[in-house]
């Protein structure tokens, strides 16, 4: 097993990789975000991050928040969400829960009352099924304030959702009228 830090530390590169930047080592990704698996362990390997095969399986399967997949035959490797490249993941659009989450911080409420939830470098914006995965997505950059989405709301009047691989939904935008801003403060 690889010690905690390797994991994590591999695990940042594999997303900056996977979803943002895979021209830093040189790695091919088709129209669908997969990328060979040797060939990434290949060009990761000349790029001075070294991982054998059994390693990058320990970090699919560990990552608690599902950040990749394996392809079925386990050749092809991708990133599940989070994409700042152009990428097809070939979701089926689907019918939400009454209500989602999403997690941020005091900073950036106030543009988001004015101009709702945008997806800014990304595809998408991400919302969380509970309270507990928006608080640990908001608290990656602070205090942790949970927004409530009225997802309901959202999908009655036509706006599409789509669900990854890992559970985050997907939309591409949640205008202010659909927050609920009775926000709290997570406290964990």
């Amino acid at each position: 097993m690889m010690k905690e830090k390797n994991v994590k530390n591999t695990s940042k590169f594999l997303s900056l990789i996977l979803r943002h930047s895979p021209e830093t080592i040189g790695l091919n990704l088709d129209t669908n975000g997969w990328a060979a698996v040797d060939e990434l362990l290949l060009k990761m390997a000349n790029h001075k991050h070294i991982l054998s095969m059994e390693e990058l399986f320990e970090i699919v399967e560990t990552n608690d928040k599902k950040r990749f997949i394996f392809s079925e035959d386990r050749l092809k490797i991708r990133a599940n969400q989070g994409h700042s490249i152009a990428i097809d993941l070939d979701l089926r659009s689907q019918i939400p829960p009454e209500k989602l989450y999403h997690g941020t911080v005091q900073k950036y409420l106030a543009n988001i009352k004015i101009e709702g939830l945008k997806k800014m470098s990304r595809q998408h914006v991400h919302l969380s099924k509970d309270v507990e995965t928006a608080t640990k997505v908001g608290s990656r950059r602070g205090e942790a304030i949970i927004l409530t989405i009225d997802t309901k709301s959202m999908h009655e009047n036509g706006l599409i959702f789509f669900q990854s691989e890992n559970g985050v939904w997907l939309t591409d935008h949640v205008p202010a009228q659909y927050i609920d801003f009775n926000i709290y403060k997570s406290h964990g």
